[in-house]
C-alpha cells in the first residue's frame, strides 16, 4: 500500500456546494465517516447526520425525509436533526442507545462545511474564507471529481503549478510556467501556504486566450494561498505585455480569475476534488462561461487520471523508495509538514483568517 496522508479530524472540511444539499437527502464520506445531509423544511438549514441507522446499519441516504425526520427506509427508525431516534418500530420505548451523530455544519460562501471531530471544538470563525463564491458581480462555474488517490498527491498536485506544461499542454500550460522559479511563504501557525509565480511575458494559454480575446502574449501571475488542510485559492491574473493589472484585479485591460479547490479526503485513497473558476469579467457571455466550464473539466479530469495512475504506481513500489523533491517542491513539502502537525498536536483548529 502506499503512504496514506494522515486525517486531520478536528478542522473544517467542504462537504458539498450549497444547491447539493436540499429535500432530497445526499450521502457523501468524509474522513470515512458516512454521512447524510438535507435541509430543514421552513428555515432551509443544512443537518448532517451519520449515515448508519442505528438498527441495521442501513444507509439513511436511501431512505426518506417526513417533515424535517429521516425514517429508515428499511424498518422506519426515524431521527430528528440531532440525531435522536423519535420513533421505532413495534414498541413504545425507545432504547436509550437509538441515536446517530450529528456533526456541526456551516453554510458559507456558497459551500457546505463540515466538522467531523470534537464538536465542543468546532469554530465556524475558524472557517478560512472564499468570498467571491458568493459575492456580487462574480460568476463561478464549477463542478466535483472523485479521485481514487490519496488527498495528499492532490495537496502536492495544487501547489506546484509547473505539471501545467507537461500534463495540460494545450489548455492552461505553456513553457514559461515550468520555467519561471517560484517564491513561497509559509505561515506555520496559521497553517497557510503561499506560492508565487510571476511571468513577465509568457505565452498566452487557450484557456484564456479563447475566454478573454488576448492575442499575443501576457503577463501572467499566479498566487496561491492553501489553507490547511482543505482550502486552495489561486488568484490568476493575466494582461497583455506591459499592461500589469491593479492589486485588486480592477485595470480594464487585464482580468483576474480566481480558481478555488476544496480539497476533501473521503477514505484512505479517496479524495472528492471541487473545483471552481469565478471571474468578474464577461460575466453576462454564456458561451465564456461554457468555455471555461468545458476547458477546466478537461483539466481537472487530466489531474484525476495522473493521480488515479500514481497511486496505482505507489501501492506497487518496494518499501523505502526515496522521492526526489527540488525547488517547485518547496510548497507542497510545507503542506505536507503542515498536515503532518494538525494530525499530530491534537489537532487545535488553525486560527481565525480573515
Amino acid at each position: 500500500m502506499p503512504h496514506m496522508t494522515a486525517f486531520a479530524r478536528n478542522q473544517w472540511y467542504v462537504a458539498a456546494y450549497a444547491e447539493e444539499v436540499g429535500r432530497e437527502l445526499l450521502g457523501r464520506t468524509i474522513l470515512g465517516e458516512p454521512l447524510v445531509f438535507y435541509r430543514t423544511e421552513e428555515e432551509g438549514t443544512p443537518v448532517a447526520l451519520h449515515d448508519r441507522c442505528v438498527h441495521r446499519r442501513y444507509p439513511l441516504s436511501k431512505s426518506g425525509l417526513d417533515g424535517d425526520r429521516i425514517v429508515c427506509g428499511y424498518h422506519g427508525f426515524t431521527y430528528d436533526t440531532t440525531g435522536a431516534c423519535v420513533y421505532v418500530p413495534g414498541q413504545k420505548r425507545i432504547p436509550r442507545t437509538a441515536r446517530v451523530a450529528s456533526y456541526p455544519v456551516v453554510e458559507q460562501d456558497s459551500l457546505i462545511w463540515v466538522w467531523i471531530g470534537d464538536p465542543a471544538l468546532a469554530d465556524p470563525q475558524t472557517i478560512p474564507r472564499a468570498k467571491h463564491l458568493a459575492a456580487p458581480g462574480w460568476l463561478t462555474v464549477r463542478g466535483m471529481e472523485p479521485i481514487d488517490a490519496d488527498y495528499g498527491l492532490l495537496v502536492d498536485n495544487l501547489l506546484d503549478l509547473s505539471h501545467e506544461t507537461y500534463l495540460h499542454g494545450g489548455y492552461i500550460g505553456t513553457p514559461e510556467v515550468a520555467e519561471t522559479p517560484i517564491t513561497t511563504e509559509v505561515d506555520e501557525g496559521a497553517g497557510v501556504v503561499r506560492v508565487s509565480r510571476h511571468m513577465d511575458d509568457a505565452e498566452c494559454p487557450p484557456f484564456y486566450a479563447k475566454s478573454t480575446g488576448i492575442e499575443g502574449r501576457i503577463t501572467r501571475w499566479q498566487d496561491i494561498e492553501y489553507f490547511a488542510p482543505c482550502l486552495y485559492l489561486l488568484h490568476s491574473r493575466i494582461a497583455p505585455v506591459g499592461v500589469l493589472p491593479e492589486a485588486d484585479g480592477s485595470d480594464p485591460n487585464g482580468f483576474h480569475t480566481e480558481i478555488t479547490y476544496a480539497i476533501t479526503p473521503s477514505t484512505d485513497g479517496k479524495v472528492y476534488d471541487f473545483w471552481m473558476v469565478s471571474r468578474d469579467w464577461a460575466t453576462d457571455d454564456d458561451e465564456v462561461t461554457g468555455f471555461l466550464k468545458g476547458n477546466n473539466h478537461t483539466v481537472v479530469m487530466q489531474d484525476v487520471v495522473a493521480l488515479n495512475l500514481l497511486q496505482e504506481t505507489l501501492g506497487s513500489e518496494r518499501t523505502g523508495y526515496q522521492e526526489l523533491s527540488i525547488n517547485i517542491d518547496t510548497g507542497g513539502l510545507a503542506a505536507r509538514r503542515i498536515l503532518a502537525r494538525l494530525v499530530e498536536q491534537g489537532e487545535k483548529p488553525v486560527e481565525k483568517v480573515q
